[in-house]
């Protein structure tokens, strides 16, 4: 039964799905970035309705940086891809087998101490070898992992980031917990990890001035 409800969960959310041809902006990565998209409240639906143009979103639930096949292998959704901006996340889905208290061995295949290596910047100096500016949304602290031991590995991830970041100008690092708040439960979806729409909002909107020509 679980395996059914997995699979309906990916046939649904990937209604919508896609990049249009004129689209200057891609949005990819896992559920943080799919989530409400079949309400139409996806960060990608509500970056085009700020800027006023098409923007393309490849994300999906279940999505990794260093695992996962197809779609659900967040390098493999960007695949021949050229845009000028590339939103994205990811990280949590790699982390997510690590208990909390053992993902330095995790956390270093995602990327390095320095930022200088491992799945993530890869993926990035790939991108920027095309010419793609990118925008990496780094995690909020959902309420269900607030104040627990999960904060922890997230924070690490965070700075590492923002390492990688430092070394190139067309990278950019923007902080969702800058906009969201664990307290503010409106933020989030019913399971208390996943944004509500308005939360959805609230990513848009932090990335979309970065996005603007």
């Amino acid at each position: 039964m679980t395996r059914i409800v997995l699979i309906a969960l990916l046939l649904l959310s990937a209604c919508g799905r896609g990049v249009p041809e004129a689209a200057r902006i891609v949005v990819a990565g896992d559920s943080v970035m799919a989530w409400n998209r079949i309400e139409g409240a996806s960060v990608a639906r509500v970056l085009e309705a700020r800027l006023g143009e098409p923007v393309g979103d490849v994300s999906l639930p279940l999505a990794q940086v260093a695992g996962g096949r197809g779609a659900l292998n967040i390098p493999s959704q960007l695949a021949g891809l050229t845009p000028t901006f590339v939103v994205l996340n990811g990280g949590a889905n790699d982390l997510s087998g690590c208990d909390c208290t053992r993902c330095d061995a995790v956390l270093d295949r995602l990327v390095s101490d320095s930022g200088a290596s491992g799945a993530i910047p890869a993926l990035v100096a790939d991108l920027r070898g095309r010419g793609v500016r990118v925008v990496w949304a780094d995690y909020y602290t959902a309420p269900r992992y607030a104040g627990t031991t999960c904060e922890g590995p997230y924070q690490v991830l965070e700075q590492r980031l923002k390492r990688m970041a430092a070394r190139d100008p067309g990278v950019t690092v923007v902080d969702m917990d800058e906009v969201f708040s664990p307290d503010d439960l409106s933020l989030f979806a019913g399971d208390r990890i996943h944004p509500s729409a308005k939360g959805s909002a609230r990513i848009a909107d932090l990335v979309a001035p970065v996005l603007k020509p």
